[in-house]
């Protein structure tokens, strides 16, 4: 049993609200250049930011390149006009079946949960994504509801977003309970930043829900540097798997954040020593105003076969780009 106190709830919620949204307060509080303030106002016009305290307080004053600052940080980079880099990169509108659900692979659907997050990673693939076109209300989810299940092929369900944890218990035991009647799903996959970004959102309610449910669930984190696994987040994702929940890791691969070898192994070993699995290893989605994050595939190529070297099997993800339209998550090569 987890003891997590029950006043948690409130806590996370209260610590959201404290978040930082003032590119001003962030630069101030890490002591970083005035010149670096105001160009962080202006790409902050692009794409609100967004920093919970927990995250911050894993940052070094004072270094610009600082791997958790780097992810958060607006930049005038993020203004560049890019070639082939684009407002939906992944097609996710050309798989949007009904409101709120995208089907893209056989077995499985997407449910687009909320718009919110608890952080605004700089390098987020649906930064422009249209959430205000996607349902709110839980009967305005019943047409994709009705889609499940109608396709008996379906057995898998992945909750995202946004970051569906950024729904209270209560509204995300109501989307279960209504998953939970499709006799031929099976199981649930949740993606989710917020124990990385936000740990006391992982509640004894949260745990003790989805230990009850009777699809076989899944939680995949998304870290992308060894920092960010540690104190209050290591604690609260080192209780989620002990309370025997399957849990992966997804990290993209960032310039200037893990594109080095000992970065990218602490990062695994960090999360191995978590009872973490890591997953995948995502080639930057080339959307508009992150290129700045772009890394060569050959680079990515090198940096797993010396992971491959260094580290037990289990501890490498599989390096892997999403392509629209394809039938499956794809593997570099070369």
């Amino acid at each position: 049993m987890i003891t997590t106190p029950h006043s948690t709830r409130a806590r996370w919620q209260q610590a959201l609200t404290a978040a930082i949204r003032d590119p001003g307060e962030l630069c101030a509080r890490l002591d970083l250049p005035s010149a670096i303030t105001e160009a962080a106002r202006q790409a902050a016009k692009l794409f609100p930011l967004l920093v919970p305290e927990s995250f911050l307080a894993r940052m070094q004053r004072g270094d610009l390149h600082d791997p958790l600052l780097r992810q958060v940080l607006p930049l005038a980079a993020e203004f560049d006009e890019v070639p082939g880099f684009v407002t939906d990169p992944v097609a996710d509108d050309a798989a949007r079946t009904v409101p709120g659900m995208l089907q893209k692979y056989a077995g499985r659907a997407l449910l687009i949960t909320t718009g919110a997050c608890a952080v605004h990673c700089r390098y987020c693939f649906r930064r422009h994504y249209p959430y205000a076109d996607e349902p709110r209300q839980l009967a305005d989810w019943e047409p994709a509801f009705a889609a499940l299940e109608a396709d008996s092929t379906l057995h898998e369900v992945l909750l995202s977003g946004g970051d569906p944890l950024m729904l209270t218990d209560a509204r995300l035991s109501a989307f279960l309970d209504r998953l939970e009647s499709i006799p031929h799903l099976t199981r649930l996959r949740i993606h989710t930043r917020l124990p990385i970004v936000l740990p006391s959102r992982v509640t004894s309610e949260l745990i003790e829900r989805l230990q009850q449910s009777r699809l076989t669930v899944f939680v995949v984190l998304h870290a992308n540097h060894g920092n960010e696994l540690v104190d209050d987040c290591a604690d609260m994702v080192r209780q989620l798997v002990r309370s025997g929940i399957t849990t992966l890791n997804q990290a993209v691969l960032l310039r200037g954040v893990n594109d080095e070898l000992e970065s990218l192994a602490v990062l695994c070993e960090r999360l191995i020593d978590l009872g973490v699995l890591p997953y995948y290893l995502h080639q930057l989605d080339r959307v508009q105003g992150a290129a700045h994050f772009a890394v060569p595939d050959e680079v990515g190529l090198s940096l797993i076969k010396e992971l491959r070297q260094r580290l037990p099997g289990y501890a490498v993800p599989e390096f892997v780009r999403e392509v629209a339209g394809a039938a499956s998550k794809l593997p570099v090569i070369r």
